[in-house]
């Protein structure tokens, strides 16, 4: 696929998440990662050095982050559940995407969600539990790795 992606977490909840979809974001392909309310330490999940080959940006609130978006690029939101999120199966990836994760214990923030050109879901079996952030969003980009 032509085009490019990026991936990161809104107000992560631990640092361990960052640094294992830091790792999935280096072999699957994206950009960059960023994290949005949330700084980022070394963080031993990242075994493979990523932060050699990716870069992480780092964005104090979510205005900040909005206000940096790469030109032309869509912002593609994960949350389950939602009304209007589409299963990620239906979903047909755009060109150049930003996916934004939220914190497992409070999704994405409202504003976020209002901001998004897409919101996507992962279904799954258990309608009152999420995955873990990092397991999400490497589930999201080996999806778009094999459209």
């Amino acid at each position: 696929m032509r085009g490019y992606f990026g991936i990161g977490i809104e107000n992560g909840k631990t640092i361990a998440n960052i640094g294992t979809l830091w790792r999935s974001a280096h072999n699957l392909g994206a950009a960059f990662i960023f994290t949005v309310g949330q700084r980022y330490k070394y963080q031993s999940s990242d075994n493979t050095k990523a932060w050699r080959s990716i870069p992480l940006f780092q964005f104090g609130n979510f205005d900040d982050f909005y206000g940096n978006l790469p030109h032309d690029c869509q912002l593609i939101g994960v949350e389950y559940p939602h009304p209007k999120a589409r299963p990620l199966p239906d979903f047909v990836h755009p060109e150049r995407a930003v996916y934004l994760l939220g914190a497992e214990d409070h999704g994405l923030s409202r504003k976020a969600l209002d901001k998004c050109h897409h919101i996507i879901m992962i279904p799954g079996s258990k309608l009152d539990q999420s995955l873990n952030v990092s397991v999400a969003g490497s589930i999201i980009m080996y999806d778009r790795v094999i459209a």
